[in-house]
């Protein structure tokens, strides 16, 4: 008998819910000069001739980290274009001018980025609050914040309350978000990723989808936590593969409110929607 759609989910978010709730903050491992993931900061907003004043000051706050040694690279999207069918060739680059909002090209061009060349994406709204950092480039294990969401009321549950062990309702689910992405070049979770994403965005290529795609599953937090799952499903050796950041939340938030957030730049506004009619 075939597993429905909805059973799958449900598999995935308790699974995620156990690999989160026991897995401890370990930052023991350490890994060989020429494995660790490098010292860059990526970032990317779509037109940066029309970068808002606000969501600039969030990337700004990075910047302090430069004194540290950290690489700062901010993208738009021409560039990331560029870097795309470069490093991967035409077959990716034509995948990503499949995606039909900024918030799609920004999922999508963090993997490929990361896939390439290692570092740590972290999305343009993010606020950088000054806590150390060097701890997550130590080793080569993918580092990705856990998210809950409470389909009941429509919101999110904190850290502090779902990351507790045994803390559960059946109206949460488990995922992964894919802001901040830390991980070396080659990282098997993220070739999973891209792979999947790939193959999402070729498909509105060819015409065989009737509608757009939902921004969240199609390379965004949604493709990320199922390739999380579909790998560590496959080793006994969780711990070498991934690092679940409990505490994210104590380095960087995510800045609210934006002016952004009230147009079709906002992607819960137009999810499944033609971005370029939207404007």
């Amino acid at each position: 008998m075939s597993i429905s759609e909805d059973e799958e989910d449900q598999k995935r978010s308790l699974f995620i819910k156990e690999l989160v709730q026991s897995t401890p903050i370990c930052f023991d491992l350490v890994s060989n000069e020429n494995d660790k993931i490098p010292k860059r900061i990526i970032q990317f907003w779509d037109n940066l001739e029309q970068l808002p004043i606000d969501v600039s000051d969030c990337i700004k706050s990075w910047s302090q980290l430069e004194i540290l040694g950290y690489e700062r690279l901010l993208f738009d999207s021409k560039k990331a274009g560029e870097f795309i069918k470069e490093k991967l060739g035409s077959k990716f680059k034509n995948a990503y001018d499949q995606c039909y909002h900024p918030a799609m090209q920004s999922d999508y061009f963090r993997l490929c980025y990361i896939f390439i060349e290692g570092g740590c994406y972290i999305d343009a709204d993010d606020v950088y609050n000054g806590a150390d950092i060097n701890h997550l480039f130590k080793d080569n294990r993918l580092k990705v914040q856990p998210l809950c969401y409470d389909v009941s009321s429509h919101s999110m549950i904190s850290p502090s309350i779902f990351t507790k062990p045994g803390a559960y309702s059946d109206n949460w689910i488990f995922y992964f978000n894919n802001n901040p992405l830390i991980a070396r070049s080659k990282d098997p979770i993220i070739e999973q990723a891209l792979t999947s994403a790939t193959l999402l965005l070729e498909a509105i290529e060819a015409n065989k989808i009737d509608v757009l795609p939902e921004i969240q599953s199609t390379a965004g937090p949604g493709n990320l936590s199922k390739s999380v799952v579909d790998i560590l499903k496959k080793t006994n050796k969780m711990e070498q593969f991934i690092l679940v950041l409990k505490n994210w939340e104590n380095i960087a938030k995510s800045q609210w409110p934006l002016s952004y957030r009230n147009d079709a730049r906002n992607w819960r506004l137009s999810n499944c929607q033609n971005f370029k009619h939207l404007k």
